[in-house]
């Protein structure tokens, strides 16, 4: 690799960082995905039952899901497939359980596309953005952000496994707050769902829109319940 490649290699990968921070703007903290109310439930109430629960959302639920959704964005960018694209979009915004998720994607997804359009543009984001307006389909993070991976040369061997990590890293934050538990032990459930993580993000990799679908029932119930619980702290 030249210097020049290093280099590239360098401000993608420090962009990255960047868009997956909790400093970056999208307002990923004001939601739980359900588990505000898994702990009501008593479904989660230690860190052991949060790790059970968050790994069964990335093997078999949502998490899955929004891997593929990101990974076949990413082929779509670097293909430059724009009408392939905007299926991928338009499937992303439907494949939500409850309104609560599709809040959830849609604003995080709003928030990021206006900073990356003031401080990183791309065109064929804006482009997908303006398709959307034009349509009226609400954005969905992971699309978005698989998207401007691949528009920056990011690996998907490197961008899919940093995505996911940050999807849980937001929600093990969550659990914190809630639970609620220490913060060495919020660290020692990332740490534990390490593994999950490189092997839902291997398994997306191989995977197309046709490998979609969930078993998280837990996780869609819980959020269901989440739209009427009588307090809450997060909204979603």
């Amino acid at each position: 690799m030249s210097d020049q490649q290093h280099r590239v290699s360098q401000l993608a990968l420090l962009r990255q960082q960047s868009w997956l921070s909790p400093a970056f703007p999208t307002g990923s903290y004001s939601y739980s995905h359900g588990i505000e109310s898994a702990v009501e439930a008593g479904h989660i109430h230690d860190r052991k039952s949060l790790v059970d629960w968050l790994e069964a959302d990335l093997r078999y639920g949502s998490g899955r899901n929004e891997a593929i959704f990101f990974i076949e964005a990413w082929r779509c960018a670097k293909e430059n497939d724009c009408e392939k694209l905007l299926e991928i979009a338009e499937l992303a915004a439907a494949f939500r359980g409850t309104s609560e998720f599709a809040l959830e994607t849609s604003q995080q997804a709003t928030s990021c596309l206006a900073t990356l359009h003031r401080v990183w543009p791309d065109p064929l984001l804006k482009c997908l953005s303006e398709f959307l307006s034009e349509l009226r389909i609400a954005p969905v993070l992971s699309v978005v952000l698989g998207v401007r991976a691949a528009t920056q040369d990011i690996p998907a061997t490197l961008a899919l496994p940093a995505f996911l990590q940050s999807y849980l890293a937001n929600l093990v934050t969550a659990g914190v707050r809630l639970v609620p538990l220490g913060q060495t032990d919020g660290q020692l459930a990332i740490a534990e769902l390490e593994p999950t993580v490189l092997a839902v993000a291997a398994q997306a990799g191989c995977a197309t829109i046709h490998d979609l679908g969930s078993a998280g029932f837990m996780v869609d119930l819980a959020s269901a319940s989440h739209e009427i619980q009588y307090t809450r702290l997060f909204r979603s």
